[in-house]
């Protein structure tokens, strides 16, 4: 990458400015967030990653079926099973019969557990809805496009260098 500025009349960056903004972003967003600090009620839970975009559907979207959920976090009906079942245990979500479908189970947050789960996830919540709020929609679905790339060509990058070690 040259280190040549090239954002001539502020019309945007090239791809390697942008690269090197990113590059000095992503960190410090990572490492904001890794900052947050868990509420106390639920630090002995050892909730990772996957638990938390499974709290957050429920939190902001409301209860919803295995199914729901699967579909929403792009994983087997299983994975969510298994998850709903280990989060049912340590009393964080809450599984009752569907009214319409008796066969059918309904997720949702234990309400002891919702104001701590509210208050730790809205604020990222929030943050992202002042970031995009002044973008369009259009802006917006690209900027999820260009994370969803990202993510993919990281995986796709590192299926490659774990192919190089086997």
């Amino acid at each position: 990458m040259s280190t040549e500025h090239r954002n001539q009349g502020g019309t945007g960056l090239d791809v390697d400015d942008a690269v090197r903004a990113l590059l000095l972003l992503m960190p410090r967003m990572i490492g904001r967030v890794k900052r947050l600090p868990v509420p106390p009620e639920l630090q002995s839970l050892a909730l990772g990653p996957r638990h938390l975009s499974l709290l957050s559907y429920l939190l902001f979207d409301g209860p919803m079926t295995v199914n729901e959920l699967a579909a929403r976090l792009e994983v087997a009906p299983t994975t969510v099973s298994l998850m709903v079942s280990e989060l049912s245990r340590k009393d964080i979500l809450e599984r009752r019969e569907d009214d319409n479908d008796r066969r059918r189970r309904i997720v949702s947050i234990a309400e002891p557990n919702r104001p701590a789960i509210h208050d730790w996830l809205a604020r990222g919540a929030t943050a992202w809805q002042r970031a995009l709020e002044p973008l369009t929609p259009a802006e917006r679905q690209m900027v999820i496009d260009t994370l969803h790339a990202y993510q993919q060509a990281v995986e796709t990058s590192d299926d490659a260098s774990a192919g190089d070690n086997g």
